[in-house]
């Protein structure tokens, strides 16, 4: 049984986690998934036995290795290790953890810098979908100091953009899997909806609360939780995903007018919990299903005019922004997003 492993610990967005050479972790998926389990602590809410921070968002892993695809540099596998669950799941993306996945390509010699900027081109194995990050390389070295400010992280960083193509259906197989912009689930109209991140959508006010409410409140809710698993157990046979009770999708997103400045507001469970912030795809899915005709997220947001959408997301601690770019049918075709990430730790973890 594998005892420790070269790994660089790694904020990218608003999530942190272990980031590790796929040679460097066994082969077989249950001894990897074992391995990652002792090093994050898992089971265990307080994670106390081992690197984990006791929240999804802290208990994360990305696998990483050079590409032989054409025209990509390297290849991502992300892994959602649970907290309180031996469980250790690919079932989706991680754009957060994606923000690092650049920065750490070319730290490790996978990627060679290429002058002030850098773009790593990265397949995603979860979904078998693209993006592109460029990192910032002065002098042909990554850094990650700038004035880059996203909402749900102290200071300021090196930018990280980050776009993403042909993410429409790259879990669920169609960017609305059930083909309706509204599906009645337990008397609730929900959007089913896949743009990078399989996610259901729905108002807020239909489940009961107004949508402004702070994570503590709504994880402090046993009601509105049960009756938001209810709708998420119902769809996943509709979503493709077929029984979702031990998995980490969809996404349970509930909706309500823009507080602020932004285009729609948004509470998120992932899927239990209350999400600090909303997770970079998620952001993708939500904004997407505000140009979905009809659709609840539809009713309640504020819309830019013109083929290039700039849709600002907010979430409890701040915004998240969006570009979409959308063709003559009104089909969204890229999206993208800025986000940052920093080095924390580089060495030999232990399991």
């Amino acid at each position: 049984m594998q005892a420790s492993a070269p790994c660089m610990w790694m904020r990218g967005g608003t999530s942190k986690g272990g980031f590790f050479l796929a040679r460097d972790l066994p082969a077989d998926a249950a001894a990897r998934d074992a391995f990652l389990l002792r090093v994050m602590g898992s089971p265990d809410p307080r994670q106390i036995d081992g690197m984990g921070g006791a929240d999804p968002l802290t208990s994360k892993a990305a696998v990483v290795q050079k590409s032989a695809r054409e025209g990509v540099d390297v290849d991502y596998l992300f892994l959602q290790v649970f907290v309180d669950q031996a469980i250790v799941s690919d079932a989706q993306n991680c754009g957060n953890i994606l923000a690092g996945v650049g920065p750490f390509a070319i730290e490790r010699g996978l990627v060679e810098a290429t002058g002030d900027e850098t773009r790593v081109t990265i397949f995603m194995e979860n979904t078998g979908q693209i993006a592109i990050a460029t990192v910032m390389t002065p002098g042909g070295a990554v850094t990650y100091e700038g004035n880059t400010r996203i909402d749900g992280v102290p200071g300021s960083h090196a930018p990280i953009p980050l776009e993403f193509r042909d993410t429409a259906g790259s879990s669920c197989g169609a960017l609305l899997p059930s083909g309706n912009a509204v599906d009645m689930v337990n008397g609730v109209p929900v959007t089913l909806i896949d743009n990078g991140m399989p996610c259901v959508v729905m108002k807020a006010a239909d489940v009961g609360i107004t949508g402004y409410e702070d994570r503590e409140w709504l994880d402090a809710n046993a009601e509105l939780k049960v009756t938001i698993e209810a709708i998420r157990l119902a769809v996943g046979a509709r979503m493709n995903l077929g029984d979702v009770r031990e998995k980490s999708v969809p996404k349970m997103m509930l909706v309500a007018p823009p507080k602020s400045r932004g285009a729609i507001c948004v509470r998120s469970f992932i899927p239990h919990r209350a999400h600090a912030t909303i997770g970079v795809l998620g952001a993708v899915s939500v904004a997407t299903a505000c140009l979905v005709p009809g659709s609840p997220a539809a009713e309640v947001a504020v819309i830019p005019p013109g083929p290039r959408k700039m849709l600002s997301v907010e979430h409890p601690t701040g915004e998240l922004g969006c570009v979409l770019e959308v063709n003559d049918a009104g089909e969204v075709v890229s999206a993208a997003l800025l986000r940052t990430a920093r080095k924390l730790m580089d060495g030999i973890v232990f399991a």
